[in-house]
């Protein structure tokens, strides 16, 4: 099983700790993309107009001068480095020991600037969307796509892949349809009808992550989209549209109705 995961926004910054060591990261193939990306990355956050070139507004001016140092700065795991809604909902603290080893092999953040991540692997805070467009490199998801299709396709050959990323970084690397699904979430009404829901979203996709880490160290097979299906419907009110040869299938895990 691959759990595909965005990277979040915000980001915690490693007060200590050694710094990145790019050659110590998973994905090897990815190291050279890896360094290009870092050291342009590093010289476009120096510019005067860096904030207008990566997209984002002065309160962020931080976040920005901290890419100038991305081979200096401490770096920590990357689940402690990647914090917000998901990652909050994940709450990889709390997975059994047995669940957090599923998770260290299972887990996979697809990352505009280091390509994909594994949990373990150790990098610093920095700020680089998958939207964003680079001098001479493009658009991000477009830049990594051919270099992310051969590495992933590989990893991917024999697994059951559970995608929860958000649309910018799915465009990166396509899965393989027939066994790839996508975790959609909508909130059922009162009315019966039912909304899509952005926060709650990422929330719940945070929570199925964990669920299913649980359920594989608890000796769940999960080794098919039916299987992983059942794992999720324990506890949610789950629906699946199977995977076709051309198209992705949807889990589509339906709320219910909030309560005042």
């Amino acid at each position: 099983m691959l759990i595909l995961l965005p990277p979040s926004e915000s980001k915690t910054v490693p007060a200590t700790g050694a710094p990145l060591d790019l050659a110590a990261l998973d994905l090897p193939a990815l190291t050279p993309d890896r360094q290009d990306l870092a050291d342009l990355l590093a010289e476009v956050s120096a510019r005067p107009d860096a904030l207008d070139v990566l997209g984002v507004g002065p309160s962020l001016a931080d976040d920005v001068a901290r890419n100038r140092s991305l081979r200096t700065a401490p770096a920590g795991p990357a689940l402690q480095i990647y914090s917000g809604v998901l990652y909050d909902a994940l709450d990889a603290d709390s997975l059994s020991d047995a669940a957090r080893r599923v998770a260290d092999e299972s887990l996979l953040v697809i990352s505009a600037l280091w390509g994909a991540v594994r949990p373990t692997d150790r990098i610093p805070a920095y700020r680089l969307s998958m939207g964003s467009t680079l001098p001479g490199v493009g658009k991000m998801s477009t830049w990594w796509k051919p270099r992310l299709t051969p590495v992933l396709d590989e990893l991917a050959a024999e697994e059951i892949v559970v995608d929860c990323r958000s649309s910018a970084y799915a465009a990166a690397w396509k899965a393989p349809a027939p066994r790839t699904v996508t975790v959609r979430v909508e909130q059922q009404r009162a009315d019966g009808k039912r909304t899509v829901v952005s926060h709650h979203a990422k929330h719940t996709r945070g929570l199925v992550a964990h669920d299913l880490c649980e359920a594989r160290a608890a000796g769940a097979a999960l080794d098919t989209v039916e299987r992983v299906l059942d794992a999720l419907a324990e506890r949610w009110t789950v629906e699946l549209k199977e995977p076709t040869s051309r198209a992705a299938g949807v889990l589509t895990v339906v709320l219910a109705p909030a309560h005042d």
